[in-house]
């Protein structure tokens, strides 16, 4: 087979700019840090209502284009059938799109809002309802809708236009052929292969911290450079391996294991939980949710102190938008035979439900020992400056505590696992010219570079200032990604329905 030129322009200038920002964060690290976070505050403060406008016209999008005329089309021929059964496109999308993060945060988050609200007091009711409502604002549909205009696009224009599996492709509608394959398509396509590295090394890090936490909480395993390195290199033989031997085999089987595990977890927690409390903070932070939705969406002020907002709420949205081509592109992928509207929705609805009922679940858990008072204010508050810590914390003060916190360190490594092989199976991708089944050497490779990046910068303590960086980067896909939105209307408009 004949070497692309454009997929190795691509993944030699795009290797030469990783190693550039890796070698920078470990050895200048200071350096690298004060200059990461001038550029992020500078964006958020500046472009904070860009951000935010940004995630409700994707909505807007996503909305119209599932209810209107177009939800009929086919991502691939008028006869073609999906790939993958329901069950094992939703456990891919989740693993894909929120898995760690939501094992990370579902209790830390939630606790962390519930301390520290805005607007009523601290440690109160009304504190618990901020927070409930907060977490399904930051991990319900606006996230998904972001993810779903790059997938949607890129699975139109691969399986239906015969395009290349590249985000520049999306684009040719606007911009033309010669400029989508040329140096402007380039320049989109590496800014998508350093924003996924960038991602998914952040991800690696975290889960390594929170997994030998686990194991320190359980097992008295130190927390230790040399544990967390062990723990990098068993992952990545098998995120490497699973990745290797492609979505139907490896990445599939360990998804839908996981997506039993995972439920099994929501369920054995809830029993053992304060049931009836947290199917109150379900539904009540739903009302809440659903009720002030566009209030809270645009809320930012303009004279005011919008430092919360900052921290949280444009973190969440810059960081979901980096992670716009990553993920879209591999649910793209996955995608084919779907019609708009059932991807739309599936993409949507699906996992924010998920994330909502997950947030619940294990925040009431937390919550609820701080309004019971269980558990001390100033261990609620160990548990929010410690994250990777505080969901076994959580886990002990409840029956089968033991056993939920193996299970949930088992969920994670398997959440880990299938982020990670998603973001090989997507680097390939986009290195190799778009090919949808790149080569092995190529996701090995990739593989390779995501493990020796995480564990020097978890050796340089830069895992922060790299995700920092790797969301100013991005910036620029917010307008990339209204391009997708102008780029795939122009293009479905010629549709005979």
């Amino acid at each position: 087979m004949k070497k692309s030129k454009a997929g190795s322009a691509v993944f030699v200038v795009s290797l030469v700019l990783i190693a550039i920002m890796a070698i920078w964060s470990v050895a200048l690290n200071e350096s690298f840090t004060k200059v990461s976070n001038a550029a992020f505050t500078f964006l958020t403060t500046d472009f904070g209502w860009l951000y935010l406008l940004a995630m409700m016209i994707f909505l807007v999008f996503v909305i119209y284009m599932a209810f209107g005329k177009y939800g009929k089309i086919r991502l691939g021929g008028d006869d073609s059938k999906p790939e993958y059964s329901n069950l094992t496109w939703f456990g891919l999308l989740f693993g894909c799109g929120m898995g760690v993060g939501l094992v990370f945060w579902g209790v830390a988050e939630p606790l962390t809002h519930y301390l520290n609200p805005v607007g009523v007091e601290s440690a109160t009711p009304e504190a618990a309802d901020f927070a409930m409502k907060s977490f399904f604002m930051h991990w319900g549909i606006l996230p998904w809708a972001n993810y779903a205009v790059i997938g949607l696009a890129l699975a139109y224009f691969m399986f239906r236009k015969n395009k290349k599996g590249l985000v520049s492709s999306i684009l040719e509608p606007l911009i033309g052929e010669k400029l989508a394959n040329g140096w402007l398509g380039k320049l989109v396509d590496i800014l998508a292969v350093f924003a996924t590295v960038a991602g998914v090394v952040t991800s690696l890090g975290l889960g390594t911290l929170q997994i030998n936490a686990g194991f320190n909480r359980l097992f008295g395993l130190p927390t230790t450079l040399a544990v967390q390195i062990g723990i990098i290199v068993v992952v990545s033989i098998l995120y490497i391996g699973s990745a290797v031997s492609g979505i139907d085999k490896g990445i599939k089987i360990i998804s839908d294991t996981n997506l039993y595990v995972a439920v099994g977890l929501l369920v054995v927690c809830f029993l053992v939980g304060p049931k009836i409390e947290i199917l109150d903070s379900f539904v009540n932070g739903m009302g809440q949710y659903i009720g002030s939705f566009v209030p809270d969406a645009l809320a930012v002020n303009a004279y005011g102190d919008n430092s919360w907002l900052g921290s949280w709420r444009l973190f969440y949205w810059a960081w979901f938008i980096a992670w716009a081509p990553f993920v879209g592109v591999f649910i793209a992928r996955i995608s084919k035979g779907r019609t708009i509207r059932e991807f739309l929705l599936g993409v949507v609805l699906v996992p924010a439900i998920a994330s909502c009922i997950w947030g619940a679940v294990f925040g009431s858990l937390g919550i609820n020992l701080g309004e019971t008072g269980a558990m001390a204010i100033e261990t609620l508050k160990e548990v929010v400056a410690t994250p990777e810590v505080g969901l076994f914390m959580v886990l002990e003060e409840y029956p089968l505590g033991s056993i939920l916190a193996i299970v949930a360190i088992i969920s994670l490594c398997a959440f880990f696992v299938t982020s990670a092989n998603s973001g090989v199976y997507v680097l390939s991708m986009l290195t190799t010219d778009g090919a949808i089944n790149p080569p092995n050497s190529k996701k090995v490779l990739w593989g390779i570079i995501q493990s020796i990046m995480a564990i020097g910068l978890l050796m340089a303590g830069g895992l922060k200032p790299l995700q920092t960086i790797s969301l100013a980067a991005a910036f620029p896909f917010i307008f990339i990604m209204f391009g997708a939105c102008a780029a795939f209307i122009k293009s479905v408009k010629k549709e005979k329905i």
